[in-house]
């Protein structure tokens, strides 16, 4: 029997996975081949999906992007036993992009049926939650504070302290919560996790929850990804099946159970304490802090909150020792991170690699450039608030602090890239709107200033009063930064400053000042909130709570 390796990731199935493994099977069938297919995780180079694998006695052969109408020329070409086509792209594992990554967190992803528990423990897994239930909860602590973990959801606190936290507040029950509402644009680092190699979420769910104490832990996911929620579903009762989650994990005397909740599509519940809101039941508003999370989350129990990729990191942290993972990197940043490349970009996918690349070799070197081949204008890091970096600062170091040196953000690892056909005054004016749209409407910086701040760059870019109301860009910048209850507010200045500094020449070129004589106090420094336009008066009406489960 032969071995074909179809990947279930969402990315191939829109590019059509579902049915080309149908056609495999199908033109195998009339041929009398005895062909297995397997639904494998992505290897996450997008550039190639569908890639299909199939197993030869010299190892897997990958042969991609495969549409349905090259099936029946693959099987033509003998592609099963590894034949020459023009999609042939050799042994996945020696292409340049795989090649160059130091896969930590993604070194599983793409290589067995992720819903496969004797694969996944075939491939390592389950030794991390082994060596944490030997060791016990202070001294798997200490392991994840060795290894500098930090949150890879953006904030980038420590996790070990975190969890010492939580597992030090006096209370007679505490929580675990996985934040995966990945809502930044040009990332998909969770989903990926969730839908190529769900048990290591689990395990490290299951692994946090004995650390601090917990028996109870969420995964909070977004309704937009209805792959990712029907594996780790399934990935879930499989587990539970298996003893690993329950009474008595794995026979221990230590019990966590864990659940998946759906959120309701509300950009603010990837804040953590809109989070618990949600959780909770309520509508999807910011918390004041204090209290933290730590002291006072869900359900007023401390909690721990780490996102998707902090808790996928903890397995192997456990299993080869906190040193072994602070060994990677540079500076405060350790470890890996996956960082996603996306948008106008040659080679889009994650690459996974230590801490300490500059821009440029991520955006030039791994992403070959912009697929339109034209120049590089500017590259977002950190989703839609991030900040915009020109070609002038791609000599910055993929690093927490070099970043923030910078004014920037690593956030969630997310690269976007735009070429020099980007209009800049249309990127600021949507960090914007896209607040205004977004904003939980709790604190009036955000709910007001960002409003305020699309009329008035729609003035800008209609070239009436432009110097005068760049100037009340600047203020509103400077209110809903040191303002906002949460980073959603605190963050939008961000984007609309890097366009307002290095590109602010586009403002006048590409928008220029209309005629002499027009009104041009059409939206001064004085108008009135109400006077702005009808847009702005629509507030998404939907619940922000995770509604029925």
């Amino acid at each position: 029997m032969t071995r074909v390796y179809v990947p279930c990731d969402s990315v191939a199935i829109a590019l059509g996975a579902d049915r080309i493994a149908d056609d495999i099977r199908r033109s195998a069938s009339r041929r009398g081949l005895d062909v297995q297919i397997v639904r494998n995780g992505s290897r996450c180079m997008f550039f190639l999906e569908p890639l299909i694998e199939v197993a030869t006695p010299g190892g897997r052969i990958g042969y991609g992007p495969v549409a349905s109408g090259d099936v029946e020329s693959l099987f033509a070409s003998d592609f099963l036993a590894g034949g020459a086509h023009p999609l042939r792209i050799g042994r996945p594992d020696d292409h340049p992009f795989l090649k160059g990554q130091t896969r930590l967190t993604f070194a599983r992803n793409g290589l067995a049926d992720p819903l496969s528990l004797a694969d996944y423990q075939a491939l390592d897994g389950g030794r991390g939650l082994a060596r944490a239930l030997e060791i016990g909860p202070q001294a798997t602590r200490a392991d994840v504070i060795a290894s500098g973990l930090r949150g890879r959801g953006g904030a980038g606190f420590p996790t070990g302290v975190k969890w010492t936290t939580v597992a030090e507040a006096p209370a007679d029950r505490r929580y675990v919560v996985c934040n995966a509402d990945e809502g930044d644009s040009g990332t998909f680092a969770d989903r990926m996790v969730m839908e190529g190699d769900p048990f290591m979420l689990i395990e490290g769910m299951i692994i946090c929850g004995l650390a601090v104490g917990a028996t109870k832990g969420f995964v909070y996911s977004r309704s937009e990804y209805p792959v990712a929620n029907r594996i780790f579903a399934q990935a879930l009762d499989i587990a539970r099946a298996a003893g690993w989650l329950g009474r008595r994990v794995l026979g221990s005397d230590y019990d966590f159970d864990m659940e998946l909740r759906i959120g309701a599509g509300a950009y603010v519940c990837g804040e953590e304490t809109a989070l618990l809101e949600s959780l909770e039941g309520k509508r999807g508003q910011v918390r004041a802090k204090p209290p933290l999370p730590a002291h006072r989350g869900l359900f007023g129990k401390p909690t721990v909150i780490n996102n998707v990729l902090s808790l996928a990191a903890v397995p192997l942290i456990l299993d080869k020792g906190g040193e072994y993972y602070a060994a990677f990197g540079m500076g405060r940043s350790r470890g890996t991170m996956p960082i996603q490349i996306a948008g106008n970009v040659r080679y889009g996918g994650l690459y996974e690699t230590a801490f300490g690349l500059t821009l440029g070799e991520i955006v030039e070197t791994i992403g070959g450039g912009t697929a339109s081949g034209r120049p590089v204008r500017a590259v977002q890091c950190g989703g839609p608030l991030g900040a915009y970096f020109p070609p002038t600062l791609f000599d910055t170091p993929f690093d927490y602090e070099a970043f923030a040196a910078r004014d920037g953000l690593i956030g969630h690892g997310g690269v976007v890239v735009f070429d020099n056909t980007v209009d800049m005054a249309k990127m600021a004016h949507f960090a914007m709107a896209f607040c205004a749209l977004e904003s939980c409407g709790k604190c009036t910086p955000c709910r007001i200033g960002s409003t305020r701040g699309a009329e008035t760059l729609d003035a800008v870019m209609a070239g009436r009063n432009v110097a005068a109301n760049l100037a009340l860009i600047e203020d509103l910048c400077q209110t809903m930064k040191y303002g906002s209850l949460c980073a959603l507010g605190g963050f939008t200045p961000y984007p609309v400053r890097c366009a307002l500094g290095p590109f602010t020449e586009e403002f006048a070129r590409t928008h220029p000042a209309p005629p002499a004589g027009e009104r041009e106090t059409w939206l001064s420094p004085t108008t009135r909130i109400s006077e702005r336009p009808p847009y702005a008066r629509t507030r998404r009406s939907r619940s922000r709570s995770t509604a029925a489960r």
